[in-house]
């Protein structure tokens, strides 16, 4: 088959969503499919390349404004770009993909590549990584508004397969865009777990002066959805039991929320911030911590499975019937807390800093339940056995 798959995130940009289309790409390239990468362009990476066997090409694109507010997004639009949709046309033409993979539903490539889509009457699945809420009532709100105004409508137009990652996912899904079984499927989230089996690129604890005392590493960006306060709110309590606990937040911060939380908490200075970091070195933090948690307001996504899979205590904060299909049992092969509790937090981490043994035991098993279940290769078959069935019946109907 021939597959473009599209999302304006990509490497090198770091993410859950762009490392994911990457993966994707280079295990559908691998398995003998030609593979196109769409793509906005970003920093220095070049217009056009072929790497892991398949080739990118990343559009000239508009970088949103950061309006110094308490939430900023470093994104980039190609559809403001003149001359992008003749662009992204022509690729496609050229291409004549069997099928196209899009990513994110609200940015403008799949938009445009939807279109494209459907106008050739090509199957396509659609991804749902970022969903639109926050806690914060105005955010939420305006979250909202777009899903209603914008985002649903055109979905509606697209028609595109959806391809959703949890239960969180299925239940916005249902609520925003009228999925349902008919035009879903239900994969986990893909995890390279040969990124973590490379010698670590670096001593973390050194770096950072963190000496031999007690780590907690969250890793990932800060945006509403993963805005950290439940970690910083537990702190006062985990820092009276462990006072040495140093606090590690790996990833840009669009959401400043939670560092003026720790000023008025006075717990500051147990928290480093270190900005983005490649994707090889995730699993030097990894191997840092002695527990990792970022997902407190609801979820578990690619960086807590990853650090699950590295085999170190991993929180996250959902239900046991997250992924259908896949057994999870809290305290078993798994650390679960109720989104926005930071004493449940709090408590989790005294007990697992107080017990190490059992801190270990566990990350034992959250490691080997990964592995079984989210590995790329088993994720990729996934979705090449559904693109097959797609372009099949496509062919059909012509």
């Amino acid at each position: 088959m021939r597959i473009a798959v599209v999302n304006n995130f990509f490497p090198p940009r770091v993410g859950g969503s762009a490392h994911m289309a990457a993966s994707l790409a280079e295990q559908y390239a691998a398995r003998g499919h030609e593979v196109l990468a769409i793509t906005a362009a970003y920093a220095d990476a070049p217009a056009d390349e072929t790497k892991d066997g398949y080739r990118v090409v990343r559009l000239p694109a508009v970088k949103m404004p950061q309006l110094g507010l308490s939430i900023d997004f470093d994104m980039s639009f190609a559809s403001l770009r003149p001359g992008n949709w003749r662009r992204l046309r022509k690729l496609l033409d050229e291409f004549k993909p069997d099928a196209i993979h899009l990513h994110g539903q609200f940015f403008d490539l799949s938009w445009l590549a939807g279109r494209y889509a459907r106008r050739h009457k090509l199957p396509m699945l659609l991804t749902i990584h970022t969903l639109l809420i926050s806690d914060n009532k105005l955010y939420g709100g305006v979250f909202r508004f777009l899903d209603t105004v914008l985002v649903n409508p055109i979905l509606r137009y697209l028609k595109p397969r959806y391809v959703i990652l949890d239960k969180l996912g299925v239940d916005y899904c249902v609520e925003r865009y009228g999925t349902s079984d008919a035009n879903s499927d239900y994969f986990p989230i893909a995890v390279d777990t040969g990124n973590f089996e490379k010698p670590l690129t670096k001593d973390v604890r050194a770096e950072h002066g963190l000496g031999d005392g007690p780590v907690i590493v969250s890793l990932g960006h800060v945006i509403p959805l993963r805005n950290r306060l439940p970690l910083v709110e537990a702190l006062p309590s985990i820092l009276d039991k462990h006072p040495g606990v140093k606090v590690v937040v790996v990833g840009r911060v669009y959401h400043d929320v939670f560092l003026k939380r720790a000023e008025e908490l006075g717990v500051a200075d147990a928290i480093i911030v270190t900005g983005a970091v490649p994707k090889a070195d995730v699993p030097s933090y990894f191997a840092a911590a002695d527990i990792v948690t970022h997902d407190l307001n609801g979820g578990c996504g690619t960086a807590s499975l990853e650090a699950m899979l590295s085999g170190t205590a991993t929180i996250a904060s959902v239900t046991e019937d997250n992924y259908p299909g896949i057994e999870l049992r809290n305290g078993e092969n798994i650390l679960l807390v109720r989104p926005d509790d930071s004493e449940a937090v709090a408590n989790t981490v005294i007990e697992l800093l107080d017990d190490p043994e059992k801190r270990a035991l566990v990350a034992q098993r959250e490691s080997a339940m990964v592995r079984a279940n989210f590995g790329l290769d088993v994720v990729a078959e996934e979705h090449l056995r559904t693109f097959e069935k797609l372009v099949t019946e496509a062919d059909v109907l012509r």
